[in-house]
């Protein structure tokens, strides 16, 4: 399914429709927490899984923006997910070193962070498959300052987007804006942001060097929410784990 006829979000709804399953979407409205007062609050789910989602985005090779925008306006949570493995597929294509095409690296990096400033990166897998991937490669050599706005924002999403897009740098061996973002997000008051930080801590140690994440450690663990704490010391040894949750616990703010 190559053809350019064929490259619209409605021909990729379609696909996606075929494959819909009612019991497992009742299942993941309530893993994606979507009742009233919760994060993901009204998403609506169909019920696809993730790699049959990669299938059909892998037949969209060249969907234009425009029509990524549809997908990701869809109130359908596949729909907008399907969307974001598209534009990261298509991100990941345009940065191959033997075909470099910096215009729509740039064309896809803007469309990137206005769709998550108009709120429809909005739940976490949705920021987890795209923003290291999509963000995280294209400021990888640019300055990061847009990093620091989002992870002050007052918006869950946009906060997360700020430390997994350093998912991007620490798969090169950068954990530089990873270590100057945790600092700042240690007092977040939401579970996800304690998860998010403490896996980009823990991908520090894991990826990088280990000595920078026990390093950081040192410094914060007293400050860390326990879930951060537990997240990124998941693959030291237990001596050190029990070292670092016995840290006296001091104030975050």
């Amino acid at each position: 399914m190559t053809d350019a006829a064929s490259q619209t979000a409605a021909v990729a709804v379609s696909a996606l429709a075929e494959l819909a399953d009612p019991e497992r979407a009742a299942g993941s409205q309530g893993f994606f927490k979507t009742a009233p007062g919760q994060y993901g609050a009204g998403d609506v789910f169909i019920g696809i899984t993730v790699p049959a989602q990669r299938r059909v985005a892998k037949q969209f090779p060249s969907l234009p923006v425009s029509e990524l925008d549809i997908l990701l306006d869809s109130e359908v949570h596949e729909h907008r997910l399907t969307g974001l493995i598209i534009a990261g597929n298509l991100f990941e294509r345009a940065s191959r070193p033997a075909g470099i095409d910096d215009s729509l690296r740039d064309d896809l990096a803007d469309w990137y962070l206005a769709t998550v400033r108009r709120g429809r990166v909005n739940n976490w897998d949705l920021v987890d498959s795209s923003a290291g991937v999509i963000l995280g490669g294209w400021l990888f050599d640019r300055p990061r300052d847009v990093l620091f706005e989002l992870a002050t924002s007052p918006l869950l999403w946009e906060r997360r987007v700020a430390i997994i897009t350093t998912q991007g740098f620490i798969n090169r061996g950068d954990a530089s804006t990873t270590l100057e973002l945790a600092p700042m997000l240690l007092g977040d008051s939401e579970d996800l942001m304690h998860k998010a930080v403490g896996w980009m801590l823990r991908e520090v140690g894991k990826r990088v060097d280990r000595e920078l994440l026990i390093g950081f450690l040192d410094e914060y663990a007293g400050r860390m929410p326990r879930t951060a704490l537990s997240y990124a010391t998941e693959h030291l040894t237990p001596e050190q784990r029990a070292h670092y949750r016995a840290v006296p616990r001091t104030s975050v703010r």
